[in-house]
């Protein structure tokens, strides 16, 4: 009977994230606040709380996690990582200076202890590298001369995740001050040796995982993704970390096929990641922190905006190309969700309702200033045509 229950709870779970997912995609928005609600909805203090599925669905969102960052990692190779990272180290440092401290400021007025603070530091600093990836294809972008400079800034927040996580685990769990170092040290190690892994054994890698049977390379990739994060997880680096370094190891053909089986993999055990962090957060808690999340989505969307302006400038784009590049880097997502959901799971009061609000509000605003700034950025390259024509 409690099995014929998981069941019919799971379907329809799926089935609610199917019709979201649907919903989202017409009216062009991400899906993601969507399955924040649905979590909401199902969750305590919802409307539908679920009885039997709860330990199915959170270990569907810690694989969740892992295949998110395993095909992030897949869209990087180690060179371009070391190339990106040489190249925009000054301006990915200024974001997440200017955009982390609305976070850290908020949680230090709230009375959160120093690792909630970093904590809030995350949530409000890394930009959703999903959705403005998808945002520059939706609207045509990618040629664009800011791209390079949007992407850029991007692939320095995934690598100073790799950094950031493994820390805020290690303070979470409380291992103290050495602890900290010893997993900072842990955590730049292991980021080294992938980089020289991938750029001395790639190849090697890669025709050893290869396989021209998808059912053999799902199974091989997905293996291998699984041990490495559970290794990293012994070894308190943060499963995320240890998923997005195998990620960045795979490269070729291994990795354009590898996201061709895995993606609706991820996006299953994506959407299923975001209902899990909704089902522990109590929607009752939400409308007292609804306007410290409304003054943080202000306040932290005009310093992304600033923030991609100022890189776009920095390369020598023009005025249009600089809004287009600022607005583009405003939507918060999964590394937000992740971070919050680790000091939710170590008992960080209060940051997950206003985790799931702030990333709601973002998730929605962001791509509509992105849609908004095109038209805004041809009127501005309109008017500084004419004037040079006179």
């Amino acid at each position: 009977m409690e099995s014929t229950r998981t069941l019919l709870e799971l379907g329809g779970t799926i089935l609610v994230l199917g019709i979201l997912g649907r919903l989202a995609a017409r009216i062009g928005l991400s899906p993601i606040p969507l399955y924040l609600l649905a979590g909401l909805m199902f969750g305590v203090g919802g409307l539908l709380p679920l009885a039997t599925s709860d330990e199915f669905i959170a270990t569907g969102a810690d694989v969740g996690v892992i295949l998110l960052l395993l095909l992030l990692g897949l869209e990087y190779s180690a060179e371009e990582l070391i190339t990106n990272l040489r190249a925009n180290s000054t301006s990915g440092l200024i974001d997440f200076v200017v955009n982390a401290a609305p976070g850290a400021l908020a949680g230090w007025a709230l009375g959160f202890s120093g690792p909630g603070i970093l904590a809030m530091a995350g949530v409000t600093y890394a930009t959703s590298s999903g959705i403005a990836a998808k945002l520059l294809g939706d609207l045509g972008r990618l040629g664009n001369r800011e791209t390079p400079t949007v992407l850029s800034l991007l692939v320095f927040e995934d690598l100073l995740m790799a950094i950031f996580l493994p820390v805020l685990t290690a303070l979470l769990a409380g291992v103290g001050v050495w602890g900290g170092m010893l997993s900072v040290g842990v955590a730049v190690a292991a980021v080294a040796l992938a980089m020289l892994v991938a750029l001395r054994f790639g190849g090697l890698i890669n025709r050893i995982v290869f396989s021209p049977n998808d059912e053999l390379l799902l199974l091989g990739v997905l293996g291998i993704v699984l041990v490495v994060a559970g290794v990293a997880e012994q070894l308190q680096v943060s499963s995320a970390v240890g998923a997005f370094l195998v990620g960045i190891a795979l490269s070729g053909r291994v990795a354009e096929s590898a996201r061709a089986v895995l993606t609706p993999l991820r996006d299953l055990f994506a959407a299923v990641f975001f209902v899990f962090f909704g089902l522990r957060t109590d929607p009752r808690e939400i409308p007292a922190v609804l306007g410290i999340a409304i003054v943080l989505a202000v306040v932290t969307a005009a310093t992304k905006i600033w923030t991609g302006m100022w890189a776009a400038k920095r390369a020598g784009v023009a005025r249009p190309g600089q809004i287009r590049a600022g607005t583009i880097m405003v939507p918060r997502g999964e590394f937000n969700i992740v971070i919050a959901g680790l000091a939710t799971s170590a008992g960080v009061a209060g940051i997950g309702p206003l985790a799931a609000a702030y990333v709601m509000i973002m998730a929605v605003c962001g791509p509509v200033l992105a849609r908004i700034a095109e038209p805004a950025a041809k009127r501005i390259a309109e008017v500084a045509h004419h004037g040079r024509g006179r």
